[in-house]
């Protein structure tokens, strides 16, 4: 489930560059800018929930190490 979690967010990165891309050569159509920021926020749930997933629960970390 973490490198799935890792590969959405990679996905909707892509997205989302791409329809901010469109939304600036466009002739200001608002539904790439919707699209763009829908993605956007795709992309840091899933890179949270990656990265989240990422980090040894069972480990105590300490300041020092």
């Amino acid at each position: 489930m973490g490198s799935l979690n890792g590969i959405l967010a990679v996905l909707a990165a892509i997205v989302g560059a791409f329809s901010i891309y469109k939304y600036m050569a466009s002739a200001d159509n608002k539904l790439w800018i919707v699209i763009g920021v829908i993605a956007i926020i795709a992309f840091l749930a899933f890179a949270a929930m990656f990265m989240s997933g990422r980090m040894n629960k069972t480990d105590d970390i300490h300041i020092t190490e």
